[in-house]
């Protein structure tokens, strides 16, 4: 079985004055995805505080 190699990015989604807007995210992540990266987790650790988006995609 061959191991597959993956490149990682961590993107940060910051909240606005009334919550982030679910447009905005969606875009965001539309255009992560259409550069070939893929969602793995999200997590925000405190209310009001960033959500990390983990990302990764295949290493060149």
């Amino acid at each position: 079985m061959a191991s597959e190699r993956w490149s990682y990015q961590v993107v940060e989604v910051k909240p606005g004055f009334l919550g982030s807007t679910r447009d905005a995210a969606q875009e965001r992540l539309t255009q992560l995805g259409l550069q070939g990266w893929e969602l793995v987790s999200a997590i925000q650790s405190q209310r009001f505080a960033p959500v990390q988006l983990y990302m990764r995609k295949p290493a060149p």
